[in-house]
């Protein structure tokens, strides 16, 4: 089991990043995903999830109305366009996955599998 995400580095605030994660080693479409991020000496939070059959999404009040995820089931691949960052969103994320019935799970920061975490630094 693998996830593979890519995209961070470094963005102007204002300007656009879209974070990737590919999977592999797990059937995809009967997965719940989700994106995370920690600050540096925090513990991760959580940023975003998207249902097995990308019907439901659900964003935590910073991500709302800035941050979109997505998937594409043909590519094995879940999203997370960030819009107009700002320089507090500066911080590791990372990728989630869990079983389609362990929604919860996840947005509660239990996921059955973490990729690793890719920086993002967004500058003034």
């Amino acid at each position: 089991v693998q996830l593979q995400a890519s995209g961070g580095g470094l963005v102007q605030a204002g300007d656009s990043l879209r974070l990737s994660c590919a999977v592999s080693g797990l059937t995809f479409s009967r997965l719940t995903l989700g994106w995370f991020r920690q600050f540096p000496g925090k513990e991760r939070e959580f940023i975003s999830v998207i249902s097995y059959n990308g019907a439901y999404t659900y964003y935590a009040d910073s991500a709302k109305g800035r941050f979109t995820i997505s998937r594409d089931n043909a590519k094995n691949t879940v999203y997370l366009q960030m819009n107009s960052p700002k320089p507090e969103d500066t911080a590791v994320y990372y990728c989630a996955a869990s079983s389609m019935s362990d929604y919860d799970r996840l947005v509660r920061g239990l996921p059955n599998y973490w990729g690793q975490g890719t920086q993002v630094t967004v500058s003034s």
